[in-house]
């Protein structure tokens, strides 16, 4: 999906509003994130990020924080097309294999998986350009009420 495509998608969900945010945000540019599919309905989003040796540690591996935020920021644009709001509250990854040298591209799908009131829960698995299952996450959000959301 290209850039401009996706942020008119943002544009045409959340209004006038795109202007407050800072889409996208700036770390996901830092890991050259990309949005690939977008599914409202189904509350499903698939991202793409490079693996940059500035990610690696010593070992030629990334750095499992690195992953936790390819997810972050597969999850925060999710967060923001299907409901008001929201801010982690808890973010847990579970690592299957490390992310190597030679993958070259990780792919986060992420879904919202349940809303309760002002509770969100979302799955999301890491995949690399083989469809290696790399990592899984699992994360809580919180709908900021209204009165929350104001600068203070």
């Amino acid at each position: 999906m290209e850039k401009q495509a996706i942020m008119d998608f943002f544009k045409q969900q959340l209004g006038q509003d795109t202007s407050r945010y800072s889409l996208p945000p700036p770390v996901f540019e830092l890991m050259k994130g990309e949005f690939i599919e977008i599914d409202l309905a189904a509350g499903w989003i698939r991202c793409r990020f490079e693996n940059l040796d500035i990610f690696q540690n010593p070992f030629g591996v990334m750095q499992g924080g690195m992953v936790a935020t390819a997810v972050d920021n597969t999850l925060g644009p999710l967060s923001m097309l299907v409901a008001p709001a929201n801010v982690t509250r808890r973010l847990e990854m579970k690592y299957s294999l490390p992310v190597t040298e030679d993958v070259e591209h990780l792919y986060v799908e992420a879904r919202l998986k349940a809303r309760h009131g002002r509770k969100l829960y979302f799955n999301a698995e890491v995949r690399d350009q083989r469809g290696r299952l790399l990592a899984r996450g699992q994360a809580f959000h919180w709908i900021i009420a209204e009165e929350e959301q104001k600068p203070g």
